[in-house]
C-alpha cells in the first residue's frame, strides 16, 4: 500500500482544541488506517488519539502534514482534511 500525506491549514478560530479535536480523532479512529498529524515539521503523532492531537497545541492558521496508510487513504485524507479546514468554533456559536 502507498503512504499518502497532505498539507493541510488549520481552519477553527480556536485551533484543535477539545471539540475539534475529538471529532478529529474519532473520525482517524472510525477510518481503519493508520492516520498521523504532525504540526510544521515536528514528530507526528497519532490522529486517532485525542490527546495526541491536543499535545501538538494546534492553532488557527497553523500548517499541519496527515498522512495515512491503507485502504482508500485518499478517502480518509479528503475527510480529514474537510474537518481540519473547517471553522467549528463558528458553528458551535452559530
Amino acid at each position: 500500500m502507498t503512504e499518502i500525506s497532505r498539507t493541510v491549514r488549520i481552519g477553527s478560530s480556536h485551533g484543535l482544541h477539545a471539540r475539534p479535536a475529538k471529532l478529529f480523532a474519532q473520525a482517524a479512529k472510525d477510518s481503519g488506517i493508520s492516520v498521523t498529524i504532525a504540526k510544521d515539521s515536528g514528530k507526528p503523532a497519532n490522529a486517532a488519539s485525542i490527546l495526541g492531537v491536543i499535545a501538538l497545541a494546534i492553532e488557527y492558521g497553523d500548517y499541519v502534514t496527515l498522512t495515512a496508510d491503507g485502504e482508500g487513504a485518499e478517502g480518509v485524507l479528503d475527510s480529514l482534511t474537510e474537518l481540519l479546514t473547517t471553522d467549528h468554533d463558528q458553528e458551535a456559536a452559530g
